[in-house]
């Protein structure tokens, strides 16, 4: 099937090495654009472009495809279908129709829990059992297209960025599976019962609140590990939580507990197993303490 490809950061690079993988012909593949990045604020391409461009592959970055001649031009590459993994630009009508199967989506999760731009994260934060990847044919509505194919996941212990692989190439599978023989995978309504929403992340969201349960303090860490990271504050300096246990232990909430570190919250406690400090690498907590004291009674915030 000749396609077009869209998609930006890791999750999308294994369903584009897929699609190459079963010798569909990628006319082109659309990314979001480079931009700043790290310290020295230089533009860093997207994975996928990166990905793209080793595979040899024609990459588009446009900034919005509104305007009528990015429009147009994506109409002109003929393309059977255009397949979308974490794109992260909304799809405007003319690029939803030009197509003549259409848009379909690789989305990481269950629909029609978890439509919008974090479902991963939203669904460890909920404390969700199961999640997975669902295919979906593209409409106007924010991921209220009809279901072709869905594949389930445990979530388990799992952290953001470990989900996230793991869906990706859930996600990979699937789309293939769907474009082998799309007449076998006719679209289904989405039930009207059971959306949630899964709002983008905002940064206030990772700092850790210990008057919270244990409980959500600890899905809460896996949630934003790797990035942006949970944190708190001790001594005035902002350390990341990156993995954590919950601990059977009670007292003040932040108060530090014992030498490893336990640290009291709402109700229960947690024991840290993983930090990062300020332009340092992750360290286990004995690492941690080294040459950066945090006596037992300390309360971090």
């Amino acid at each position: 099937m000749r396609l077009i490809f869209m998609g930006s950061p890791g999750f999308a690079v294994p369903t584009l090495d897929a699609l190459v993988a079963a010798r569909h012909e990628v006319a082109a593949v659309y990314c979001q654009p480079p931009r700043p990045a790290h310290r020295g604020k230089k533009l860093q391409p997207t994975a996928v472009q990166t990905r793209a461009e080793a595979l040899g592959l024609p990459v588009r970055t446009p900034a919005r495809l509104r305007a009528p001649e990015e429009q147009q031009a994506f109409a002109a590459l003929g393309a059977e279908m255009a397949v979308v993994a974490a794109y992260g630009l909304i799809l405007p009508r003319p690029i939803l129709d030009a197509p003549a199967r259409g848009c379909v989506n690789v989305h990481a999760s269950l629909l029609p829990r978890w439509r919008g731009a974090a479902p991963i994260h939203r669904a460890i934060l909920a404390g969700d059992g199961v999640t997975g990847v669902t295919i979906m044919q593209m409409e106007a509505g924010l991921d209220t297209g009809p279901m072709l194919l869905r594949g389930e996941l445990p979530v388990g212990p799992r952290n953001a960025g470990e989900l996230t692989e793991e869906l990706a190439l859930l996600g990979a599978r699937l789309i293939v599976d769907y474009l082998a023989n799309p007449a076998a995978h006719p679209p289904v309504p989405q039930p009207g019962a059971g959306v949630t929403y899964a709002a983008k992340i905002d940064k206030a969201e990772a700092r850790i609140d210990w008057t919270a349960p244990a409980e959500q303090i600890e899905r809460q860490v896996r949630a934003f590990a790797p990035a942006p990271g949970a944190w708190f504050e001790v001594a005035g300096e902002r350390v990341k939580l990156l993995a954590a246990e919950v601990a059977d232990a009670t007292g003040q909430p932040g108060e530090v507990l014992d030498a490893a570190l336990t640290i009291a919250c709402g109700t229960g406690a947690i024991s840290p197993t993983l930090f990062q400090r300020a332009g340092r690498g992750p360290m286990a907590p004995a690492d941690l303490l080294r040459g950066f004291a945090v006596p037992v009674g300390t309360v971090v915030l």
